[in-house]
């Protein structure tokens, strides 16, 4: 590439990803330098600014003309602007709570490897919104799972973490196999990395041994994905990760994490797979093997609400909450209504909020604890009633209980589900079964926090990014809940529907 041409580039399309990349170097030259007794922390601040920051660009460059740069590998479209602004928020938040986090063994020694690794996950999931390119895919998934590695594994004198760790890795390890093989198939046939080439290519198949290979490859990478969010039979090294991890890497894998693994299915579904026809030439692939994806979708749902029931450490049942929303989140997947992409961005910003805001208090109710036991924050609305309240919203929103925006959420994949042809009949109604079946282990902690007495007195201590985490995550859950309106117009009038992902 000669240097005209690099320089004709728009490079303001990668603004926010250049305004995390240069955080993360200056981060680790700082912390390589800066003397053991400088505090910290004030790191964390600068990288809490540089999220803002990056924010602020990505809603500068909402209403702009799509952008393809470097040969189509990196593309800035209204699909890409949406999802990095979730995942900004997401990491935003996160990061108020890793930097308020103190945790019964200290971490300073490592805190700025803990903030700059933080920031380069960012930038994996980042660079994942707006690849056009196979290659640029796997490149930011693996800059997010590496750095998530490591991350869980950061509390080095603590066996729980390092064996999650240890798990997260050789698990990871074998589904990025099963990924990139998937992938390669594809690549075989297409002959390109390309997403836009590639389903130009793979849309004027019609050799059966080629679209048999082509089902393969999708079964593999939905294999390959269906482990980054945490579906079943995939999911076993999510209760000891989200257990064994920082509590702030918990919430990042959660919410961020669970996010990126969407913003890949969406990307390789609809960019590379509904292009193929299926064995018969008379349907789109994708649509021929929904039937995989629902039973995936309904296991996991069942599996994950059920198997939280037996929880007692609020964690673990958080992990196996998170499994059963992945399976909700699948339900729309496998529907693959008109309006897809907007119900799952609704619902993993709700999603984002809710989650968010419970670890936060787990954080502030249980910081001394090393195993979160349910039965820990019984009598809670005694010793602070703010955080008992605000963790019944948050809880009723995660059961969907109407006037909160998962209720919303849920009502959008329900309708989404009937709204198609063939009608997923048996799906809407496992997402309800399971839907009520939540309602007991998420009341059951709620019976503990308001109406159990507490097994000792104490005194509980606030931090303010903890309580500014609280309190958004309470109140943008309410009011999306009562006026969802203000998303969805936001979305729509800003995105036109995602019009030009597949342009």
């Amino acid at each position: 590439m000669d240097l005209e041409t690099l320089l004709s580039y728009r490079w303001s399309a990668m603004t926010p990803e250049f305004i995390i990349l240069g955080v993360v170097a200056v981060l680790s030259l700082l912390d390589l330098f800066l003397p053991r007794s400088f505090n910290r922390k004030l790191l964390g601040w600068l990288s809490f600014a540089s999220i803002i920051a990056a924010l602020i660009t990505v809603f500068t460059l909402i209403g702009d003309t799509p952008v393809s740069i470097l040969y189509d590998t990196f593309r800035l479209d209204s699909f890409a602007i949406a999802f990095k602004i979730l995942l900004l928020i997401g990491a935003a938040l996160a990061m108020l709570l890793a930097i308020s986090y103190e945790p019964e063994e200290k971490l300073e020694e490592y805190r700025g490897e803990f903030y700059y690794l933080f920031l380069t996950a960012l930038l994996g999931v980042m660079v994942m919104s707006s690849s056009g390119d196979l290659i640029t895919l796997f490149v930011g998934l693996e800059l997010l799972s590496i750095s998530s590695y490591i991350l869980v594994g950061m509390r080095k004198n603590y066996l729980p973490s390092n064996e999650s760790a240890m798990k997260y890795v050789i698990n990871g390890a074998i589904a990025t196999a099963i990924t990139l093989f998937g992938m390669s198939y594809v690549y075989g046939i297409s002959g390109t990395t390309n997403i836009k080439e590639m389903a130009a290519a793979l849309g004027a198949i019609d050799q059966q041994q080629h679209l048999f290979l082509l089902a393969l490859a999708f079964l593999m990478i939905v294999v390959g994905l269906a482990f980054k969010i945490s579906a079943v039979p995939f999911h076993m090294w999510a209760p000891d990760v989200y257990e064994g991890a920082p509590l702030p890497v918990t919430a990042f894998l959660s919410v961020v994490s669970k996010t990126a693994g969407f913003i890949i299915i969406i990307r390789i579904f609809i960019g590379v797979f509904f292009q193929v026809p299926d064995l018969s030439g008379n349907n789109s692939l994708i649509l021929s093997l929904q039937n995989y994806l629902a039973v995936i979708a309904g296991a996991t749902m069942l599996i994950g609400n059920i198997v939280a029931l037996r929880q007692s450490n609020i964690k673990r049942m958080l992990a196996y909450s998170s499994i059963a929303h992945a399976g909700y989140l699948l339900v729309a997947v496998t529907a693959f209504s008109p309006f897809m992409i907007e119900t799952l961005w609704f619902y993993l910003g709700a999603y984002l909020f809710m989650t968010l805001g419970v670890f936060a208090i787990i954080q502030v109710a249980a910081w001394k604890a090393k195993k979160v036991q349910i039965n820990e924050f019984a009598g809670l609305y005694r010793s602070s009633p703010f955080l008992a309240v605000s963790l019944a919203i948050l809880f009723l929103s995660l059961a969907g209980i109407p006037g909160t925006s998962g209720f919303i959420g849920k009502l959008n994949i329900f309708m989404g589900a009937l709204s198609t042809e063939p009608t997923h009949y048996i799906l809407a109604s496992l997402l309800i079964a399971t839907t009520v079946i939540s309602y007991i282990y998420y009341f059951r902690v709620l019976a503990a926090v308001f109406f159990r007495q507490p097994q000792q007195e104490t005194k509980i201590s606030f931090s303010p990014p903890a309580v500014i985490v609280i309190s958004l995550c309470v109140a943008v859950t309410v009011i999306l809940g009562v006026f969802p309106n203000i998303a969805f117009d936001f979305l729509h009038g800003n995105f036109l529907s995602f019009n030009d992902f597949i342009q």
